[in-house]
């Protein structure tokens, strides 16, 4: 780590200030832009992070030490519609080997498509697959689909028995929104012998997780009520309900009930594109989940991750008693720049999940397969960074690496006041505080994917505030100068960790692959992912930066970095 001749932290320009561009919902079919030729020459395509070779991009498992991803795609062009599960399968959830879509319209209950659903595991180890089907009459129903050949270790063939399908429909009775009924789960079977599964709605704003239950996985009833409801959030994508170990990092099987065990509850929601999360106990005698005391339902609640960051799914992997949680990171540019990229959408690294010692939420971190990729470590302890200053991380390639750093700071005199307003909406405060906002402790953190003269850099950082009687630590990714040339939405992105930086060390670990920059602050606590597409450093090089422009002098107590070889990917 070299100290650079670039001083212009303290003088940030906005003269490039973030364009915008109004992404546009998940579920819009643009007709005229189905077809595409990719470029051949596509500088934003990731090298470790899974997507398809092409074009737009639900149930991942694991089945006999084989992982299966099943994910959305459109065959025909870069945006959403003609949607199919392609499937692709792995050893170690890194490299991946690509087969013909699994599940693709051929019954009359998915004639116009078939959507999101998940996996799970029988007792006879036999895979079940329940998703959401678009029927002739254009309603959302759930189908069943098994595999044809058990033998075969990929399953590359399933099948569909139109006379059993749909096995979960709206009805005269149910009077359930034929529009706002997606999304399966992954079944539990309960005490009882019972298999429950749930499906994402809304009735009006009211958002819910409506409860099914099975004695044989093919005949679906509706319970009484749902398991879980929220008033004023919207329609409920996605869902996932799923245990987790109150005294344990490792992950438990989707069944698991009782002593020990707190249940999860995720949405995401149709209206922000945000998902949010609440910890709570499940009541399997009264089929009802109940939030913890103090959990916040809706948009301000906590989140598995507060950047690009959707339509998240875990399962447990049996294999390593873990669970595993996989988000999809969509893109920031428009339709028509998706179409002349030629790809839309990337999944992010795959995570193992478990619950914080303070039972008060959930940590994550990137599965550890993924240092296998890691070779020409660069790694630096007890470097000062005094007021202003940045210093270059050298060595490694800067549009595809791991980062690790540790900061200790000493010195809070001159830390600044949160205001109670901005307590809730740290994306806002992260808006307006920058990181050309110079603070008193903080801005400090990484530059990455910068030109040389700084004119081009995404920036994760940290600042500290003083709140009440204790300091609180926020995590902020700005986006505002991560392409000189090229315009879409440039929103800054943030986060409250939960740390206490004055007896604790500050970590941030950040993955950075060519358009994604993936970060885990608090060794897990907070996550933010951004999408960004820089332009001058295709041209002249990306480089690497630590830097601060707070007041204060921050202590770098230990960096390591690592190029990243690029996986087998499809």
């Amino acid at each position: 780590m070299a100290s650079s001749s670039v001083w212009l932290i303290c003088l940030f320009s906005l003269l490039f200030g973030p364009g915008f561009i109004e992404i546009e919902a998940s579920h819009h079919v643009y007709s005229r832009l189905q077809t595409a030729s990719p470029p051949a020459y596509q500088p934003y395509r990731t090298s470790f992070h899974f997507q398809p070779p092409k074009n737009w991009m639900n149930g991942p498992m694991i089945h006999k030490g084989i992982y299966h991803l099943f994910y959305q795609w459109n065959p025909y062009g870069a945006v959403w519609g003609n949607i199919v599960w392609a499937h692709s399968t792995s050893k170690d959830l890194i490299n991946w080997i690509p087969h013909p879509p699994a599940i693709f319209p051929s019954i009359p209950s998915d004639i116009n498509g078939c959507w999101s659903g998940s996996a799970t595991i029988l007792p006879s180890r036999k895979p079940a697959i329940l998703y959401t089907g678009i029927n002739k009459l254009g309603q959302q129903v759930q189908n069943l689909a098994t595999p044809k050949n058990l033998s075969d270790p990929f399953l590359i063939e399933w099948t569909k028995q139109p006379k059993i399908n749909p096995v979960m429909a709206p009805n005269s009775i149910n009077m359930l929104n034929a529009s706002s009924f997606r999304d399966p789960t992954t079944a539990w079977i309960g005490p009882d012998r019972i298999w429950n599964v749930i499906v994402g709605n809304k009735i009006n704003r009211e958002g819910r997780a409506i409860l099914y239950r099975s004695k044989d996985f093919i005949s679906w009833t509706e319970a009484k009520q749902p398991l879980h409801s929220a008033a004023d959030t919207g329609m409920w994508e996605c869902p996932d309900f799923y245990p987790v170990s109150n005294h344990s990092t490792n992950g438990i099987e989707t069944s698991m009930i009782g002593h020990g065990v707190k249940h999860v509850m995720k949405a995401s929601l149709d209206d922000t594109k945000h998902e949010y999360y609440t910890i709570g106990t499940y009541d399997y005698v009264k089929d009802i989940y109940i939030p913890d005391k103090g959990s916040v339902e809706g948009d301000t609640g906590l989140r598995y991750d507060y950047g690009k960051f959707y339509a998240s799914k875990t399962f447990f992997d049996s294999e390593k008693n873990r669970r595993i949680l996989w988000g999809w990171i969509n893109e920031s540019t428009n339709a028509t720049i998706d179409v002349t990229k030629g790809w839309s959408g990337v999944q992010a690294i795959p995570r193992q999940i478990w619950l914080d010692k303070s039972g008060k939420q959930l940590v994550q971190w990137p599965i550890a397969e993924l240092e296998e990729l890691r070779v020409n470590k660069v790694g630096v302890p007890n470097t000062v960074l005094k007021s202003c200053s940045v210093v270059e991380v050298s060595g490694v390639t800067a549009t595809q690496a791991d980062v690790e750093i540790e900061f200790e700071i000493s010195k809070f005199d001159k830390v600044e006041k949160l205001d109670p307003s901005m307590r809730s909406n740290p994306q806002e405060l992260c808006s307006q505080k920058g990181a050309s906002v110079k603070g008193g402790v903080g801005p400090f953190g990484l530059l990455v994917l910068a030109s040389k003269g700084l004119e081009e850099y995404t920036a994760v950082y940290f600042r500290i505030f003083k709140y009440e009687k204790n300091h609180v630590v926020l995590m902020c990714n700005d986006l505002s100068r991560s392409s000189l040339y090229l315009d879409y939405d440039k929103a800054s992105f943030g986060a409250f960790v939960d740390v206490d930086p004055v007896h604790d060390k500050l970590s941030l670990r950040t993955l950075i692959d060519h358009s994604i920059v993936e970060s885990f602050a608090g060794e897990g606590k907070a996550c933010i992912t951004s999408r960004v597409y820089p332009t001058l450093t295709l041209k002249e090089g990306a480089r690497l930066y630590a830097f601060n422009n707070g007041t204060e002098t921050v202590k770098i107590s230990n960096l390591n970095a690592w190029s990243m070889k690029k996986a087998h990917i499809n």
